[in-house]
């Protein structure tokens, strides 16, 4: 009987994790998608939302860690409880940064909320938002469900987004240079750009945590990129 109770407690507490991991998730896409809008439809109120949100996240990857360590020190897990614990641990670090990413995102409404945005720029900022928060939501449900699959899907489908990140960055780089008033407005959009870029990224290392906790296995380390922009900033005169 104690041992039945001890399995049980045990069950209970990687139940908790996963929970609250999904808690999360929930959380932070709530959270880009808000921030997001908020940009869109310039409302200083929601983004002010999304930034008083990201306490919850810092919390709950908090609590994670501290639940994970725990249960290490407690149960001693092997295989596949192993690397479960260790992946949800893996998996609340990079949703509390796509908070961070939200947040940011959120930040930059309140600073532009004034100015005159270039509306076809903002338009293409949502639909990479978009497909960011899809890839976001695919890769819960491929942990949901331990699905190395549906993972592996979500990584290989990484480039879609940096190839759209290139193409709103080349738009405004032109906007800057026809038009110096432009610059300061679409200086705040291109950080909003890769904020949602990264947290593109970081669905991608959710879904290579994913394949590994189902399988055992690595992903390749040669992940699919097309993320141009750093080839299109000319070199300061004088640098190697």
């Amino acid at each position: 009987m104690p041992e039945a109770h001890t399995v049980s407690s045990y069950d209970d507490e990687l139940r908790f994790l996963v929970r609250r991991l999904s808690e999360m998730g929930g959380i932070a896409e709530r959270m880009v998608a808000d921030a997001v809008a908020a940009l869109v439809n310039a409302d200083t109120a929601s983004a002010q939302r999304v930034i008083s949100e990201d306490l919850l996240l810092d919390a709950g990857e908090r609590e994670i860690y501290d639940k994970a360590v725990l249960v290490i020190a407690k149960r001693q897990p092997m295989a596949s409880d192993l690397r479960e614990i260790i992946g949800s641990i893996r998996i609340a670090s990079d949703l509390e940064r796509v908070g961070d990413l939200g947040k940011n995102i959120a930040k930059r409404v309140i600073a532009v909320h004034t100015m005159a945005q270039p509306r076809k720029l903002v338009r293409g900022l949502e639909h990479l938002a978009e497909l960011a928060l899809t890839q976001l939501k695919e890769v819960l449900d491929a942990f949901a469900t331990r699905s190395p699959e549906l993972a592996h899907s979500v990584r290989e489908r990484d480039e879609e987004i940096d190839a759209i990140y290139t193409s709103l960055f080349r738009e405004l780089l032109t906007y800057m240079m026809e038009d110096p008033r432009n610059i300061t407005a679409c200086t705040h959009l291109l950080f909003c750009a890769k904020n949602i870029e990264r947290i593109g990224d970081h669905a991608t290392n959710i879904a290579e945590t994913v394949y590994y906790v189902a399988t055992g296995e690595q992903l390749s380390a040669d992940r699919p990129k097309d993320d141009e922009t750093a080839s299109m900033i000319a070199p300061a005169p004088g640098s190697d």
